[in-house]
């Protein structure tokens, strides 16, 4: 037990001084320069040159920015959070969607085993199109382990990749309904399915191109900037050199949170504070690598029937007149 707290002590403090992650080099120029110009104004107070005042002054302020800068941050962590629930929704769908594929989809011969195989590895492509969408990054390698090169060669030239990956699923869906390999009903919901995947796809897209309104995020540095310029005023009187660490404290510890809003309202990038959609897909495609070593049962009543078939008596029959053993 008291190994236990030692270690959680320990990871406290090291996660305490870790910069991978922490907002201390985006904020560290602005602090030092508010630390400059309190030092400054410190200089210039000593040679009596400095008008001070009481910090009731700012009281109107310091509630403003207080709302404004929880308002920020709590907006963009909404963000972020939906975000992530956003990619849940799409993981658990890509694998309810792939467990109906592979276990209701009749299979009547080998291509058609090859070609269910293939359209879940449509579900992974689409997980990882999205995640390049989304990062406004080109079709790469990545996708190539999921598609055909014919695949792959078409979804460069496109606009939305994502998009088009789930016509291609469409269209597969459609094609088994055509084969009388799966039902209406069945079919109906698999792309109620395949439709979350795509709102999933257009809910990312609007948090990516709904940025913070300008004017907000431009009132709110400026309110920031006025208020950590003053402070050295309200302080020096009474702290003289002492007031240029409080301010550098002050500044880091305001600045610090607005960067945080900053970092985390596009949660879709490849920053330490994004969501790991790398992991995310990988896990996705692991899901189907070990979907696809399952036998469906679909597989097995296709086999049936074609045994039973042959086993028939008008089979039998034709077998015997056509002189085949």
């Amino acid at each position: 037990m008291l190994l236990r707290i030692l270690w959680k002590q320990k990871t406290w403090f090291l996660l305490a001084l870790q910069l991978r992650g922490s907002v201390v080099l985006s904020v560290l120029p602005r602090t030092l320069f508010c630390a400059g110009f309190a030092a400054i104004v410190v200089g210039l107070y000593r040679t009596g040159n400095v008008v001070t005042f009481s910090g009731t002054a700012s009281v109107i302020m310091n509630i403003v920015l207080g709302l404004l800068l929880v308002f920020r941050t709590n907006t963009a962590y909404e963000r972020f959070w939906e975000g992530r629930r956003l990619w849940g929704t799409l993981i658990n769908t890509v694998r309810n969607l792939a467990r109906q594929i592979w276990a209701i989809i009749l299979e009547k011969d080998l291509q058609d085993r090859q070609a269910k195989k293939d359209a879940l590895y449509l579900l992974v492509a689409f997980a990882i199109a999205t995640k390049l969408h989304l990062r406004q990054e080109a079709v790469n390698e990545e996708l190539s382990e999921v598609l055909t090169p014919a695949q792959y060669a078409k979804l460069t030239k496109m606009n939305n990749p994502p998009l088009e990956v789930a016509f291609w699923i469409q269209d597969y869906l459609q094609q088994q309904y055509y084969c009388q390999c799966v039902n209406v009903y069945q079919l109906a919901q698999m792309q109620q399915l395949l439709n979350v995947m795509v709102d999933c796809l257009g809910s990312c897209e609007r948090i990516l191109k709904t940025p913070i309104p300008l004017a907000y995020a431009i009132h709110l540095k400026q309110l920031l900037l006025i208020y950590c310029l003053i402070l050295p005023f309200q302080f020096v009187d009474d702290l003289a050199w002492w007031t240029i660490p409080l301010v550098a404290i002050i500044s880091f510890s305001l600045l610090g949170i607005e960067e945080i809003g900053i970092e985390i309202e596009n949660p879709f990038g490849c920053d330490p504070n994004d969501l790991k959609l790398d992991a995310f897909c990988e896990t996705m495609k692991r899901n189907i690598d070990d979907l696809t070593t399952v036998e469906p049962s679909s597989a097995i009543e296709t086999s049936r029937q074609s045994y039973s078939s042959e086993l028939s008596p008008m089979n039998y029959q034709n077998s015997f007149h056509s002189g085949n053993p």
